[in-house]
């Protein structure tokens, strides 16, 4: 099959309708780039024309996503900036960096719909812009005196930086095959997760050069750069006719178990990146009394490592099993934080960055073996329900796509968490021990829950539905979960 006969768009005709891709039939399409036939898994159509396309919009995607993890997390920043003169003590602070995390995780369920409901490339151009509306109402409000429930509306802004992770997964998830997902969702997830230690990396310069006073500086840098995100999207993106429309698959996915035990794994891992992320600089000044300077030359090295270590976790959940990995990292977190509580308790700041940024690689990793489970997952169902081919590759594609949004917004309420508790935890005892107390249980619970129903040999033998192979063999569809 050719690239021209694989591929058409809403703006092949005057009358904005595209053909019909192998049926012949003409859909009426609305916002231009529409591609009407995508079957990823068939070799030859991967080869011809698939893989190009699929990168081109994994490029972008990356931008725009990266991009809205910035703005998502522009509050970890400007609490930085908010010296006495704002009054506004520490628990105050990750209070304000948490109402952001919190509208983020509710935004995910809808931005997951919204790739069905317009199509994944106008959506992208629309979340984009939606980021100008944070930027600018922050530039409009940071300065000493204006009131606090004021900053609190303005950091519940920010949260649309964090919806644009569901939609952007949910679109990424359709464009590659099952046997690539592992890499391109981490590639896709890493790439956005840069985004916070990136813009901490900016405040640390403004602050650096210009002093503390200056934080609309930063938001100079972002105006001009989420226009330009956006406007590459428009030109460049592309909508994928067979995802679109599909608003059903959420609420298929929301009944499966499964994206409900995978939203559990998935608050350990990204919950507590993101958590950490945002509250990592507030630490740093709370309990061992760094200044807004010492404190920003640091926070941006956690975020920072743990993003680019998330495509490793893909790539190894690709060869080795994402339940695999996923246990491993678990059990890694519990040992780190265990070291993090140690050095919390002691007030050794050493030992505590070497534990804290331990936490941010392994929860890196965790990010992408999560990611790499989800469409294993719900293509060993479509294999189980006695669909065969692309069949099921397609009903696989069609329910992770969905999932993916949901379990991205229970996710992100770990980054809630995670902050709340730092918030109470310092309002009590005025250090974050406890917080780390509880850190540790939650990752020994997940790691129980992953052993039990991906691991353990009984719970494989009872899951796994037996499909008919090539080969005329029998073989379990958990497989490669």
């Amino acid at each position: 099959m050719t690239a021209a006969a694989a591929r058409t768009r809403s703006d092949d005709s005057p009358d904005g309708t595209s053909g019909g891709g192998p049926g012949g039939g003409r859909v009426r399409r609305r916002g231009g780039r529409w591609i009407e036939h995508w079957d990823p898994e068939d070799e030859a159509f991967w080869a011809a024309t698939g893989e190009r396309t699929a990168r081109r919009n994994l490029a972008l995607s990356v931008l725009c996503e990266h991009i809205g993890f910035s703005v998502w997390s522009l509050w970890s920043v400007m609490v930085l900036f908010m010296g006495p003169e704002y009054g506004i003590d520490p628990a105050g602070k990750f209070f304000l960096v948490a109402v952001g995390t919190l509208v983020g995780a509710v935004l995910r369920v809808p931005y997951t719909f919204a790739v069905a409901w317009c199509g994944g490339r106008n959506w992208t151009v629309i979340s984009a812009l939606l980021l100008l509306l944070p930027a600018g109402a922050a530039a409009a409000v940071l300065e000493p005196g204006t009131s606090y429930g004021t900053f609190l509306l303005v950091a519940a802004l920010a949260g649309v930086g964090g919806g644009n992770f569901a939609s952007s997964m949910t679109n990424i998830n359709s464009f590659f095959p099952l046997r690539r997902k592992g890499y391109a969702l981490g590639l896709n997830a890493g790439g956005g997760n840069i985004g916070v230690p990136v813009i901490q990396l900016v405040g640390l310069l403004v602050i650096g050069t210009a002093g503390a006073a200056r934080p609309r500086l930063v938001l100079a840098v972002y105006l001009p750069l989420i226009v330009l995100a956006a406007l590459l999207a428009a030109l460049f993106m592309d909508n994928l006719a067979p995802v679109a429309n599909d608003t059903g698959a959420a609420r298929d996915a929301a009944r499966e178990a499964h994206t409900w035990v995978m939203s559990l794994l998935y608050l350990g891992t990204f919950g507590s990146f993101i958590g950490y992320g945002f509250a990592f600089g507030l630490v740093l000044q709370s309990q061992f009394a760094r200044t807004p300077l010492q404190a920003a030359s640091l926070t941006f090295l956690g975020p920072l490592l743990g993003s680019l270590v998330r495509p490793v976790g893909g790539r190894l959940a690709d060869r080795f099993g994402g339940a695999r990995i996923t246990l491993g990292t678990f059990a890694a977190m519990s040992l780190a934080t265990a070291v993090v509580i140690g050095a919390s308790a002691t007030a050794s700041l050493p030992v505590f960055l070497a534990g804290f940024i331990a936490l941010f690689v392994l929860s890196g990793l965790g990010n992408g073996a999560t990611y790499k489970m989800i469409p294993g997952i719900f293509q060993a169902l479509a294999l189980g329900r006695g669909l065969a081919g692309e069949a099921a590759a397609a009903e696989g594609r069609r329910l992770s796509g969905a999932a993916m949004g949901l379990i991205g917004a229970v996710g992100a309420l770990g980054g809630l968490a995670v902050n709340l508790a730092f918030r109470q935890s310092f309002l009590a005892t005025g250090s974050g021990t406890p917080a780390f107390a509880s850190f540790l249980a939650c990752y020994a619970v997940c790691g129980t829950v992953t052993w039990v129903v991906y691991l353990r040999p009984a719970a494989r033998a009872r899951r796994a539905a037996r499909v008919p192979a090539a080969d005329g063999e029998r073989r379990p569809a958990y497989a490669e979960v």
